[in-house]
């Protein structure tokens, strides 16, 4: 059985909203707690924030027992790894990781996440583009998570009302 342990900072001001309002939530693969450095079955930790333009907020960290190897072999036990993962980053909107399977990668886009690849560099470089890319104009699969998120307004559909 696959174990799945989170570390949740509690914030003792309870006046303050749990997840800010134009927040992005985001998790790294990483597996020193301190750098992207990880492919998603083999990441024994996720890291995750929430990043506005202004700046990011450590939420929690997710730490993993048993993962898969980076060679892409699984064990022939039939336990499934990938699912409860999964299953611990639903409410984030993007995760970074090295690299991720297209199985992996389809369920973790299932579970409206959306998943980058990225080379291996410090978790603040990672929060630091991110923070940037919500100050500018923001790519258009960023505006869809924003969209999602109620930071900003969808764009109104170009089909014609009846």
């Amino acid at each position: 059985m696959t174990a799945i342990r989170k570390l949740r900072i509690i914030d003792p001001d309870e006046s303050m909203p749990a997840e800010p309002t134009a927040a992005v939530r985001i998790a790294i693969a990483t597996q020193d707690r301190k750098s992207l450095n990880a492919h998603f079955g083999s990441a024994r930790c996720f890291t995750v924030y929430d990043v506005t333009a202004e700046g990011w907020t450590h939420v929690e960290t997710i730490t993993c027992d048993t993962v898969s190897d980076e060679q892409g072999k699984h064990a022939a036990d039939g336990e499934d790894r990938i699912g409860p993962k999964v299953d611990a980053l639903k409410g984030c909107h993007l995760l970074f990781c090295v690299a991720i399977g297209g199985p992996s990668a389809a369920k973790v886009v299932a579970a409206k996440i959306h998943p980058i690849k990225m080379p291996q560099q410090p978790v603040e470089a990672v929060l630091e583009r991110t923070r940037v890319m919500l100050n500018g104009a923001p790519p258009p699969w960023l505006r869809k998570v924003l969209a999602g998120t109620g930071a900003v307004p969808e764009k109104p559909s170009f089909v014609d009302d009846e």
